[in-house]
């Protein structure tokens, strides 16, 4: 997915994850996560120092070593997951053959081409924390199910999703378009469908002064 704003969730994931004890970056890794500013990361790569960002998603996960994005595209995701803890077993999903190439060009993660749509649960090996950014709001509302399945079946036992928010269903024009972005509470519906307990929540504003988003709405989840 491309969007609005440079800066990637990578960024974001340095900026709001938190795990005392692992986050120790050489000169590679730091220029791997380069979008984040010097200050944020020195902050979050002291163990001694508290971090002036509240501890969120990853801390609020503290087992997960096995993670799957769906709909990585190029993989800057990816490549934040790794500077932040090389250990982690990273998996990715991207329907996009050049992006997914490029992604798994990395070799910082297994990588498959295809539809998250078309996803066969008898051969999807599952990961701690399944997640997607900027992916479901691309969703056909009447293919948002398997999208929600898929995310489940990957899901080992916590499940993130960072999209746009809004209490009721609603279309939003896209690049000249109609039908090819909605906004709703893809998180309550995920609740609901697969009985999941929510474990935190937050809001990334396009002002933020460090890392800018797209108003971006994310929400971990945990299965019970």
């Amino acid at each position: 997915m491309y969007f609005k704003y440079p800066v990637p969730f990578a960024a974001q994931l340095v900026q709001i994850t938190h795990r005392p004890g692992i986050l120790r970056m050489d000169t590679h890794q730091i220029l791997v996560a380069r979008n984040v500013s010097m200050r944020e990361l020195a902050n979050q790569m002291s163990r001694d120092r508290p971090t002036k960002s509240p501890p969120r998603i990853l801390s609020r996960a503290p087992t997960v070593d096995s993670i799957v994005e769906l709909g990585c595209n190029r993989g800057a995701n990816l490549k934040a997951l790794n500077a932040l803890d090389p250990t982690f077993k990273l998996t990715a999903y991207e329907i996009n053959a050049t992006a997914a190439k490029i992604a798994g060009d990395l070799d910082i993660a297994e990588v498959h081409c295809g539809s998250i749509l078309e996803l066969d649960p008898a051969k999807a090996e599952t990961s701690d924390l399944a997640f997607t950014k900027g992916v479901l709001i691309h969703i056909a509302p009447e293919d948002l199910g398997r999208a929600y399945a898929a995310l489940h079946v990957l899901s080992r036992r916590y499940v993130m999703v960072c999209e746009y928010y809004n209490p009721t269903p609603v279309m939003v024009p896209y690049r000249g378009a109609n039908e090819r972005l909605y906004k709703r509470d893809f998180a309550g519906e995920l609740m609901e469908r697969f009985n999941l307990t929510l474990v935190d929540y937050g809001f990334v504003y396009h002002r933020d002064s460090h890392f800018p988003q797209d108003d971006l709405t994310w929400f971990l989840m945990e299965k019970r």
